[in-house]
């Protein structure tokens, strides 16, 4: 391999997928108490998870600690190897810039060496496609410099669709306001959100009702995705694994060929999300 890749727990990936990444560990509390999810996603137990966010628990996160990317990727240089980092959008977190600051303070130690920080602009399996991307061309021993070109412009193509099923896990995260949030839920209104292009996550639609919003979903899907899905498609859920499954025989609807792989969803960014969210990931020509 020509250089090593990183993601944090937020890739959301699967073991499959996970091959030649090396994965940082996320920390958070749940009712003041640490917790840490360092990635390996058939270990955690969603259902207790989400279950337990309906009930009432508070669950804060914070950023990825900058003194981690300065151990993680000094152990890196010092083997003479380069780095690149699949980050979560920096427009809904700030770990991507305290890893581009340990990069520059590490380039300007290890001289000829060389540190890309991808920022995704999106989360989820919207990063996690873009560091197994990463991945294969470091298996592939790609030249860092080509590799982090050919990251950066996939990052427009690698698209991300959801739905929430609780309007108010919005609400605390400042996505919608308080009147929005109460609206809606009086009226069964549920938003499309995607990334956009500074990596904000926005509203693009709204449907009324699940089945709207899930069928909303697909259209986006129907109008934007590629013919070459040379990584396929995927789905990650908060739980709710039944609508999960009618995404993706919608998506078979559209694209009968192309496979479709469902992941329950991380606890990280899960808790500003909530139970019911339901996203489709997929390569696209545009956001």
């Amino acid at each position: 391999m020509s250089f090593v890749v990183f993601a944090d727990g937020t890739a959301n990936l699967p073991q499959y997928l996970r091959e030649g990444i090396r994965m940082l560990p996320c920390e958070y509390t749940i009712d003041g108490t640490p917790a840490v999810y360092d990635g390996n996603l058939e270990k955690f137990d969603d259902h207790a998870y989400y279950e337990g966010l309906k009930e009432g628990r508070t669950v804060k996160t914070s950023l990825l600690n900058p003194h981690l990317f300065l151990s993680e990727f000094t152990s890196v240089l010092k083997e003479g190897m380069d780095v690149i980092y699949v980050a979560m959008s920096s427009g809904i977190s700030g770990t991507f810039n305290a890893a581009l600051t340990a990069a520059r303070e590490l380039m300007d130690d290890f001289k000829g060496r060389f540190i890309h920080i991808v920022d995704s602009q999106g989360c989820g399996l919207g990063t996690g496609m873009l560091a197994a991307r990463a991945a294969r061309f470091a298996r592939e021993n790609m030249d860092v410099r080509e590799a982090s070109r050919l990251l950066d412009e996939e990052v427009p193509r690698t698209c991300q669709y959801f739905t929430v099923g609780d309007l108010n896990f919005l609400k605390r995260t400042g996505r919608v306001s308080g009147m929005t949030a109460r609206i809606g839920t009086v009226l069964n209104i549920k938003p499309i959100l995607y990334g956009d292009k500074e990596g904000h996550i926005v509203s693009c639609s709204v449907a009324r009702g699940r089945k709207k919003a899930i069928e909303g979903i697909v259209k986006k899907y129907e109008e934007k995705h590629l013919a070459d899905q040379d990584m396929g498609v995927f789905i990650s859920h908060g739980d709710c694994l039944e609508d999960a499954e009618t995404l993706r025989d919608l998506v078979w609807n559209v694209t009968p060929d192309v496979p479709v792989s469902i992941c329950k969803h991380e606890p990280f960014s899960g808790s500003h999300v909530g139970p019911g969210m339901l996203a489709l990931f997929f390569r696209g020509k545009e956001r």
